[in-house]
């Protein structure tokens, strides 16, 4: 069963992942080729819907951050192939401020990016940088600690166009 999901993590093949409609507030909305959309084309999820995929993780500290904070989530290539993403797709991050970052393909699984929607094991507010953030583990790989993974860190995540 590993290898299977191995595989599935290498290619980002198209997924058994059936998406039902959320029945709390929508959190996240994923546009682009997607399989198995749940709205108008598109995947909403939940908070309890991102909980039913594969978990992680990780402390780290950032640049707002100077201790080292727990973040815990989806990782970002297992969110990719859990709604079907193309293999090499792109991903256009919007926070509800509307920052705007594009993510390459090769940070989701080489570099281990995360959908993260705890904070110390507690929901994030939208004070508190919530209720998502693509988090990278800083502390572990010295060479993400540059101004261009920093920036690709977005918190107050809405959305995500897969490209």
């Amino acid at each position: 069963m590993v290898a299977a999901g191995a595989l599935l993590l290498a290619g980002f093949a198209r997924p058994a992942w059936a998406f039902e409609t959320p029945a709390g507030k929508v959190v996240l909305t994923v546009t682009g080729p997607v399989a198995n959309p749940n709205d108008n084309g598109a995947i909403s999820f939940d908070l309890a819907m991102l909980q039913k995929l594969p978990q992680q993780s990780f402390s780290t500290r950032t640049p707002w951050y100077a201790q080292p904070r727990k973040f815990t989530g989806v990782p970002l290539h297992a969110l990719l192939v859990a709604v079907g993403a193309p293999a090499g797709a792109t991903l256009k991050a919007v926070a509800l401020n509307d920052y705007r970052v594009d993510i390459p393909a090769d940070d989701m699984a080489k570099h281990g990016a995360m959908l993260a929607y705890l904070l110390d094991d507690k929901p994030m507010s939208v004070r508190e940088k919530g209720p998502l953030v693509i988090i990278y583990p800083f502390d572990d790989k010295p060479e993400l600690r540059t101004a261009v993974h920093y920036s690709r860190a977005i918190w107050q995540l809405r959305s995500i166009e897969v490209k």
